[in-house]
């Protein structure tokens, strides 16, 4: 019995002071793993960084810390914790290569994220597709198109790919291409339209607008109109001024030429 009791003892002094620094070291790791994430997340926030991105990366320093103090508490009882670690790299890179199309995915979202090539709310045109940014996940974006159809984009699509995001700017240019027949006066159908661009408010003065001759094509000279406006009015202003161009060249008698076609009948009388 004193031999039992004197081998428990030796086994309690043994192992306990191993699990007491364990967990002291478990506690201390969890503690130190919080107060960094916090900091993280502070600096991040200071930044302006994405709230999305910045609790992901505040976990992922969190719970990188956390897995280093298991392994040292892991060592406190005599693991090799070496050998723990190459099993966890090589499971690691088991599982990317098994996932290494969500992890395409996943960097993509991050790189997004990070350098903003497009925000929400912003309409944009990627991976052959076009619409406004409802949502910006960690592997896929979701866009609404105009007649506000839902598509789910993956991330590495997008950011491989050439964006173009049509809200980036404040302003942006309005082009027309009209043509005015050869019989009419180049001068009068210029002043016209370009009259119509002044004579409206959301067309701005700087840059000013501008009518050119672009072509002189078989069955119109072709005239290219450009007009800078506010990103907000861009459809507004295509569409109205589109219809007040043609009434004021119908009012001022530029003939607007359109094709046709003559239709020579063979054998008729001579």
């Amino acid at each position: 019995m004193e031999g039992f009791i004197q081998k428990a003892m030796d086994v309690i002094t043994t192992w306990g002071v191993s699990i007491i620094g364990a967990i002291v070291i478990l506690i201390i790791g969890r503690i130190v793993a919080g107060i960094f994430r916090g900091v993280v997340k502070k600096v991040m926030r200071k930044g302006d960084s994405d709230p999305g991105l910045t609790n992901f990366i505040g976990n992922i320093v969190y719970y990188l810390i956390f897995i280093f103090a298991i392994i040292a508490a892991l060592a406190k009882f005599g693991i090799q914790t070496a050998s723990f670690v190459a099993i966890l790299g090589a499971a690691g890179f088991a599982i990317g290569f098994a996932l290494q199309g969500s992890l395409s995915n996943f960097a993509s979202g991050v790189m997004i994220l990070v350098f903003r090539p497009f925000r929400i709310g912003d309409y944009i045109s990627a991976a052959g597709v076009a619409g406004t940014v409802k949502e910006i996940g960690l592997f896929a974006s979701i866009l609404a198109t105009p007649d506000n159809v839902k598509i789910l984009v993956p991330n590495s699509k997008v950011y491989g790919d050439t964006i173009q995001n049509y809200s980036a700017y404040d302003t942006r240019r309005v082009d027309w291409a009209v043509g005015i027949g050869y019989g009419s006066s180049i001068e009068k159908g210029a002043s016209t339209v370009l009259g119509v661009l002044r004579g409206d408010s959301r067309v701005l003065a700087d840059p000013a607008p501008m009518v050119a001759v672009s072509e002189l094509a078989d069955s119109s000279v072709n005239l290219v109109v450009r007009g800078w406006v506010n990103k907000a009015d861009y459809w507004d202003v295509k569409f109205d001024l589109t219809r007040k161009i043609k009434e004021e060249l119908d009012a001022a008698g530029v003939e607007i030429p359109f094709p046709q076609t003559v239709v020579t009948m063979a054998g008729g009388p001579s």
